[in-house]
């Protein structure tokens, strides 16, 4: 391993975990024109430690709801737009076999850049391969955010916790287990017959296999799920600290590190970051949403338990007494 890839590699946890004081600082000066009107900024007033912490477990947990029909509402909202990125998976399909084997060709073959491995927990999928970057950041995220009694980035680290629980479940579980997609050959440009289990026909879908919870070459090609996992993660970042060069250049460098073991069709990869795009936003949405309701909630509340006097000041004059008369009432 060269000393390049080593300092490649540390770069990236570098630049993850300090992610936050990057986007406090960017705060700070006023940098949150993008930011949705519904998004609560909370961190100008500190709570406890332990306050905050429970307020974003809170918001996190409860709005597990709220994350599907946020999903759900972004692919209704405008029928036009869930339309046009229909249709653009469905070209990447039908184009697919040319463009993945340029693919192959142009790219697996010249991008050469590997991460060192990072030791993982067990046989733990999540941490298994580049995989360990992601989630050792995003844990680092939490960590320090938490000593530091910064909401965002918990709440980031958390929501993007989530991103790739979805992203298992929605990518691999199900809907590759609804369309059976058979991984590409490995070399579609060297004329040769396809071995099961890949194939050179990028329409060969529906292949009849049992439920797949770990990744394997049989019937599991579409969607990718490293592509929804990282565009999921991206887009909780970008939208959490308003920031979208960090996290999708962070995310693009770890995909690209040892491109060649993906073994997608492109239009896997198209289709997963579009579903991981969705899946970002939704979570996002759905938290600024509770927390929105909460502190609508509050507010009511408050006034509600607030005490107004009303109170007048009236002249008194009369044969035996001239002054004043205080009168209050609730």
């Amino acid at each position: 391993m060269t000393i390049s890839t080593k300092r490649t590699a540390i770069l990236f946890l570098f630049s993850f975990i300090s992610f936050s004081g990057i986007a406090r600082k960017q705060d700070s000066v006023g940098v949150a024109a993008d930011i949705d009107s519904t998004k609560i900024l909370t961190d100008t007033v500190k709570d406890g430690r332990f306050k905050t912490a429970g307020e974003v477990w809170k918001t996190v947990v409860f709005g597990v709801p709220g994350d599907f029909v946020q999903m759900g509402k972004t692919v209704s909202k405008d029928w036009r737009v869930t339309a046009a990125y229909a249709g653009g998976i469905a070209l990447f399909v039908l184009a697919d076999k040319p463009v993945t084997q340029w693919y192959q060709d142009n790219v697996e073959k010249n991008v050469k850049y590997k991460f060192p491995k990072l030791a993982n927990p067990g046989n733990s999928r999540f941490f298994y391969g580049n995989d360990a970057y992601l989630n050792y950041s995003i844990m680092g995220l939490y960590a320090g955010s938490l000593i530091a009694n910064y909401k965002t980035g918990q709440m980031a680290a958390l929501n993007s916790t989530k991103a790739l629980v979805y992203s298992y479940l929605i990518s691999q579980v199900f809907l590759k287990s609804i369309f059976g997609r058979r991984r590409p050959d490995l070399t579609l440009s060297d004329g040769k017959p396809a071995k099961l289990p890949y194939t050179d026909n990028p329409y060969d879908f529906f292949a009849i296999h049992r439920l797949n919870f770990t990744t394997g070459p049989s019937g599991t090609s579409f969607p990718s799920m490293h592509a929804t996992a990282y565009f999921a993660v991206a887009k909780v970042m970008a939208m959490e600290f308003n920031n979208y060069w960090i996290p999708y250049g962070a995310v693009t460098v770890l995909f690209f590190a040892d491109v060649d073991a993906h073994q997608h069709w492109v239009g896997d990869m198209v289709a997963g970051g579009i579903v991981g795009t969705l899946i970002g936003k939704g979570i996002v949405l759905s938290s600024r949403a509770w927390e929105k309701k909460q502190a609508q909630r509050k507010s009511i509340q408050n006034r509600q338990n607030k005490i107004n006097f009303n109170y007048q000041v009236l002249p008194v004059v009369s044969g035996g007494m001239t002054g004043l008369t205080l009168h209050m009432s609730l």
